[in-house]
């Protein structure tokens, strides 16, 4: 047999440059809805902490109280939840120390929005949603993007189910596309019920969202607590 003289090529494998991608985030789920009335606001999330298809708690409280009329209601990447919390409850504290009262909601408010944005080029991938009475007693609902844009708002839903919640509360508590709108001023018992009926709705087309919901009532008379269960598969 002839010999062409021609040799096979195999190519350098190890001079080819190879991309290496990291995920510094991690979506661990879970939604929250406020709705404002005229002398409260309702705060819920649910208890659900998961990562894909694997859920690693179903009593995780997404609730923060920051002071007696001021929550505020986490979900998404747990670890930037609980830095971003811990950061403001510090600086809650050291307001306190300095200037011996409370802050007020709409300052803290402005206090997140900054923090916020002071991380823009790496941002912490939650969605926040905080509640609370501002000075003249008033319920008010602030949500922010992962940079700091904040809008004041009387209800909001945010978090894995976020997108088909709103609709809902645009109908409900925002009497939008209604053909005989409600005049008649928002209830804390209709606000609590909207509440828990779309956090049901949620559940069953959200995989992130689910176990219970723990709700938190803020009025000029302090915080109320309550919780009610939702499916567990």
């Amino acid at each position: 047999m002839m010999q062409t003289g021609i040799r096979p090529y195999y190519p350098d494998y190890s001079t080819v440059p190879v991309e290496r991608q990291i995920n510094p985030y991690a979506d661990n789920g879970g939604s929250v809805v406020a709705i404002a009335g005229k002398d409260f606001v309702v705060i819920g999330a649910d208890t659900r902490l998961s990562s894909g298809f694997s859920i690693y708690t179903r009593n995780q409280n997404k609730l923060f109280p920051l002071s007696e009329t001021t929550v505020l209601g986490c979900s998404g990447c747990w670890c930037d939840t609980l830095t971003l919390t811990r950061i403001l409850k510090s600086r809650m504290q050291m307001y306190h120390q300095e200037h011996n009262k409370n802050m007020s909601t709409t300052a803290a408010a402005q206090m997140l929005s900054t923090m916020l944005y002071y991380k823009r080029f790496f941002p912490y991938y939650i969605s926040n949603i905080l509640v609370g009475l501002d000075n003249e007693g008033k319920g008010c609902v602030y949500s922010y993007d992962p940079v700091g844009h904040c809008e004041k708002a009387t209800y909001r839903a945010g978090g894995s189910a976020g997108a088909l919640l709103q609709p809902l509360l645009d109908n409900q508590i925002g009497q939008k596309n209604l053909q005989k709108p409600s005049q008649e001023d928002l209830t804390q018992e209709k606000a609590l019920s909207t509440l828990k009926d779309v956090f049901i709705s949620a559940a069953e087309r959200d995989i992130y969202t689910g176990d219970s919901v723990l709700i938190k009532i803020i009025t000029k008379d302090g915080t109320k607590e309550e919780t009610f269960d939702l499916r567990r598969d």
